[in-house]
């Protein structure tokens, strides 16, 4: 809160400087913010004052600029700047942020702002997108510092200030054999502490820890946070050092999973945000929505069969919603804390069984408590012991179910290697609600007799 009060009193200060003309001013401002800020504050300007700010910045600041602004707000901003500036900062900014900017243009403005860049940064930009999607060759970076394994110390210092303005991190230095194969890593820390005159390969760690280019990117971000690095180098099928990852790529990775694990443990559909048209955002969500919908017209049906138990027991309709929505929230509970568990640890045999363990106690446990609460309260609403018992026992049965559909599916889906946040929320939800009608009604029906 604090940061968006601090952002939002330094685009006012900006504002004010440049109504009145104080160019010195807004100067003054830009020097205190950060890139991000600045993106912030381009956004928030009329268009006619956006080109003022943009001519403020030098090439470098730009870049990093740019790299926090959506693919829309980019294009914006690089049509502003012309063509000779577009292509000075292309050139400064992060290939991998680069190759996101390009992968949202058409054939014809890609190409275009492809052929501009200088011969060397595109090709590297066009390597990257040949990759697969939300993979480590997709998100690393070419920007960081290499030695070979001969150099001394004051060698591999010296080039890290030779390299230091264009590389992305400089936590680590890769080492590499006359095959440009990775064979050992130098953090910096190391570095300081040796003598000029130690060599590389005596400081070095051999048993280096990387990805290869294919690596799915939330793989890439578990071992990051496992180990955690600062960076992770990327090789090939050659064990050839392509890249690295770094941990800013990796927290925009983390931030797109878990909304992408968002949108469909709550039933919608990937790629909807706020810029989303409602037409493209109604077509990603109906899919879900219409399977739910026919699984829906199940429980209509299952009330219809007990069509003579309700109007005997008109009281059991009262219970109804509550039977079916404890029972689709105990799920939707448990859904979500196995799916956080599988991002964040690999589950043995073992380890599956201790969780529908305890999952099922958690559902034994809530059932008792909210069984005994709701007999009690059918009891002296109606008068009706066995009344009571019949709800009570049914929402006992119908919780520990919920809890453990909401634990065995996305583990079941997990094992058979599909993505276990398919098993949404509604999903599990419905199919409960389905279940849970069977079971009381099943109960009621049961004991009609004595409920009469």
């Amino acid at each position: 809160m604090q940061d968006q009060q601090t952002n939002e009193s330094f685009i006012v200060q900006y504002k004010n400087h440049l109504k009145a003309g104080d160019l010195t001013g807004c100067l003054a401002v830009l020097q205190e913010l950060q890139p991000f800020d600045i993106a912030v504050l381009f956004v928030s300007l009329e268009p006619k004052q956006q080109p003022q700010l943009l001519r403020m910045l030098d090439t470098r600041l730009l870049a990093d600029m740019m790299q926090e602004l959506t693919p829309t707000a980019q294009y914006d901003a690089f049509r502003l700047l012309g063509r000779n500036r577009t292509t000075e900062v292309m050139d400064r900014m992060d290939n991998d942020d680069l190759a996101l900017f390009l992968d949202s243009l058409t054939e014809e403005d890609r190409n275009r702002f492809l052929a501009d860049m200088d011969a060397e940064e595109s090709e590297n930009v066009q390597r990257l997108m040949n990759y697969p999607p939300e993979t480590a060759g997709r998100i690393m970076t070419n920007r960081y510092v290499w030695i070979p394994l001969y150099y001394s110390v004051k060698e591999a210092v010296g080039k890290i200030r030779e390299f230091a303005e264009i590389s992305e991190t400089l936590s680590y230095l890769y080492v590499i054999d006359e095959a440009k194969k990775l064979i050992g890593v130098v953090s910096y820390r190391d570095l300081i502490l040796a003598d000029a005159t130690d060599q590389i390969a005596d400081i070095m760690y051999t048993r280096v820890i990387s990805v290869t280019v294919d690596t799915d990117q939330e793989e890439v971000a578990t071992i990051m946070r496992r180990y955690d690095f600062l960076a992770l180098p990327v090789v090939d099928e050659s064990q050839v050092l392509s890249g690295i990852v770094t941990v800013d790529d990796i927290m925009d990775v983390i931030v797109h999973e878990a909304n992408e694990d968002i949108h469909k443990l709550s039933g919608g559909a990937k790629g909807i945000d706020f810029d989303t048209k409602p037409g493209t955002a109604a077509i990603r969500r109906l899919p879900w929505l219409v399977l739910l919908l026919f699984i829906g017209l199940v429980s209509g049906t299952i009330i219809s069969r007990f069509e003579d138990t309700l109007n005997q027991i008109v009281a059991l309709a009262f219970f109804m919603p509550m039977i079916a929505g404890m029972t689709g929230n105990t799920g939707t509970q448990s859904l979500a804390v196995v799916v956080r568990g599988l991002i964040s640890r690999e589950m043995d045999r073992q380890e599956i069984f201790r969780l529908v363990k305890r999952e099922f106690t958690v559902g034994l446990l809530i059932g008792l408590t909210c069984g005994v609460l709701v007999t009690i309260i059918a009891y002296v609403w109606q008068g009706s012991l066995t009344l009571g018992l019949v709800v009570g026992v049914s929402l006992l049965l119908t919780l520990i179910l919920g809890t453990l559909a909401g634990t065995v599916i996305p583990l079941l889906l997990n094992k058979l290697k599909i993505d276990p946040a398919i098993a949404s929320g509604p999903l599990i939800t419905t199919l409960n609600d389905v279940l849970s009608l069977l079971i009381y009604f099943g109960i009621a029906t049961a004991f009609l007799s004595y409920l009469l």
